[in-house]
């Protein structure tokens, strides 16, 4: 099996990269041979026909930018794998965000109505549903990615960063919503899963690990791995691609019923992950 991955440096891309290094002969193009969001779609013709993959993996995407940064990086970018490959199995990574405002205590299904509430859900939600309209396509809708490596655009991220600097307090935004932190390395295994599979009985899965918890307990678990005794303040805003949505939780039993994935690491395991890297 001949694998192109692309965003192989990336906070998921490199653990993808790690699950899939001996599944076959992988090959993982940087921006310098091509740069996938701004890059021209004859040049990725060009690769794609050098390369002559089975399979795709995108791990590529922009999480913040104006409507059309993010319909250029999360939209633009399965269009063009789509004309640009094919004959290959195209496997993309979408959010969570595309689901928007979901009832508190529910667990959000693949087939529930999507009613994202900005522009970083409208882009995905539009990626997964090209995917969708082609054959040997998923998308997999990833929730809250934790673990080594953490970037700094996240909360966590942003706490790693502040504990790894000696502060005093922790000042953060708002902590109460509800979030579905999953394992990057479980996120990498259902990738995995999907690459490696006979058969493709959707285009869509949950990766996700199947809890919700508030986002203040998460910072708290961290916290307490640092060692870190003193304050954590609450103020302004949280990030204006999720700020609306109070609760959000995967079913991710579809994936458990077509490839028998489940997650093999749980939140402490997780938090303890991020701060070791860190």
């Amino acid at each position: 099996m001949r694998i192109v991955l692309f965003g192989s440096s990336g906070f998921i891309g490199r653990h993808v990269r790690a699950a899939l290094d001996d599944v076959g002969e992988l090959v993982t193009p940087g921006r310098d041979r091509h740069d996938l969001v701004h890059g021209d779609v004859g040049a990725l013709k060009a690769l794609m026909r050098a390369e002559k993959p089975d399979v795709v993996v995108c791990c590529v995407g922009a999480l913040t930018g104006t409507a059309a940064e993010l319909m250029r990086a999360n939209a633009m970018v399965a269009a063009n794998l789509l004309e640009s490959a094919p004959e290959a199995r195209l496997v993309r990574l979408g959010s969570a965000g595309e689901y928007g405002v979901v009832s508190s205590g529910r667990a959000v299904a693949e087939d529930d109505r999507l009613e994202p509430v900005g522009a970083y859900g409208v882009s995905h939600a539009a990626g997964t549903r090209l995917f969708a309209l082609a054959s040997n396509t998923v998308s997999l809708r990833v929730f809250n990615p934790i673990g080594a490596g953490q970037p700094a655009s996240t909360v966590l991220g942003r706490v790693a960063a502040q504990l790894r600097a000696g502060e005093p307090a922790l000042s953060l935004g708002p902590l109460g919503t509800h979030r579905d932190f999953v394992d990057v390395r479980d996120v990498a295994s259902l990738i995995r899963a999907v690459v490696t599979a006979d058969l493709l009985p959707h285009n869509v899965y949950n990766a996700g690990s199947g809890r919700a918890v508030t986002v203040r307990e998460t910072v708290g678990m961290l916290a307490a791995q640092a060692g870190f005794t003193g304050a954590v303040h609450e103020a302004g805003a949280g990030p204006q691609r999720s700020a609306a949505v109070d609760w959000i939780q995967a079913d991710i039993s579809r994936a458990a019923a077509d490839f028998g994935w489940a997650p093999a690491y749980d939140l402490s395991a997780s938090v303890k992950s991020i701060w070791e890297d860190a």
